[in-house]
């Protein structure tokens, strides 16, 4: 597979590092969040920030747009979740069920929930409709990160900072297994859009291939030096990205899982730190990565 790789713009604005990203109310546009307690809005097509959406009192770790509500959500250092409308840019309630940070926030329209995850090991299940808590599942006694949803075969999967990841069934929460996933901690779970694999990355550097059902490990691959924070597939599929805080984002074959390219700050002027946080858009096929250097990098990949 031959295909380009070119920087199209470097957005700069936020005055700390951005560990949250997320497709904004139109195509063309993105939410992201930092350190630095704001979050903004980005417009892909000038290359430019649009605005700034919302000050908070506490950095942010996590935000989750909803479109279908015109909600934009907040997760803190704290333990908040702040929940803004879009329409009146005011606050319209605070969630106040995790005593650390909130790393994670995810809904799902199949159960019209709303899913937080905290750094107190729990993850905190809303109404979407209403916002009352439904439940809370203690999952580790470590930091759980992040949740990703397969509704192919109605599960979630959740990685924590004991290393493992935890299957849990979409509908009853019902833990349907364990896995072993990383040395030190599990960073990140991302299913294929197919439903058929699941891909994890931990501080260990490796990327893990799961098959869904059974999983067994199909494959680890040693592919970052260290440890990997996201995974972002392209929209058709065909390809997905991983990002590192080596500094690096990585571009491989959703088939052969082989390793395409490198993009970093030495061939591609990219990031000088960490790097967070993936968006693969629609828009133009942009994929869009944040780091620890307080920018936020757009890239243009060109499949040949």
């Amino acid at each position: 597979m031959n295909f380009e790789v070119h920087k199209i713009a470097q957005l700069t604005g936020h005055k700390a590092a951005i560990y949250a990203l997320d497709k904004g109310t139109d195509d063309h546009l993105i939410f992201s969040g930092s350190v630095d307690q704001v979050i903004a809005q980005w417009n892909l097509e000038t290359g430019q920030m649009d605005k700034l959406v919302v000050r908070f009192p506490a950095p942010l770790y996590s935000i989750c747009h909803i479109r279908e509500k015109h909600w934009l959500l907040a997760g803190t250092s704290n333990g908040i979740v702040h929940i803004v409308d879009l329409e009146t840019n005011q606050e319209i309630k605070l969630l106040t069920h995790h005593s650390s940070q909130v790393f994670n926030i995810r809904y799902s329209i199949k159960t019209n929930c709303l899913y937080t995850l905290g750094g107190d090991g729990h993850m905190a299940v809303y109404a979407l409709d209403s916002l009352e808590l439904i439940n809370l599942v203690t999952l580790s006694d470590e930091k759980v990160r992040h949740l990703d949803f397969n509704n192919k075969s109605s599960e979630m999967a959740i990685t924590a900072g004991d290393g493992n990841i935890y299957i849990l069934d979409l509908h009853t929460l019902l833990e349907k297994k364990v896995i072993i996933g990383h040395q030190l901690s599990s960073n990140i779970a991302r299913f294929s859009p197919d439903g058929k694999l699941l891909l994890t990355g931990g501080r260990d550097g490796h990327l893990n291939i799961w098959e869904v059902g059974s999983y067994v490990l199909i494959k680890s691959i040693p592919a970052h030096e260290w440890a990997i924070y996201d995974i972002a597939y392209s929209p058709d599929a065909s390809l997905f990205a991983t990002a590192s805080r080596d500094k690096s984002l990585k571009i491989w074959d959703s088939i052969s899982f082989e390793l395409l390219e490198i993009i970093n700050k030495e061939i591609f002027d990219g990031h000088q730190f960490s790097v967070n946080k993936l968006i693969w858009s629609t828009y133009n096929n942009y994929l869009i990565s944040a780091s620890d250097d307080r920018t936020i990098m757009i890239w243009d990949i060109q499949v040949n």
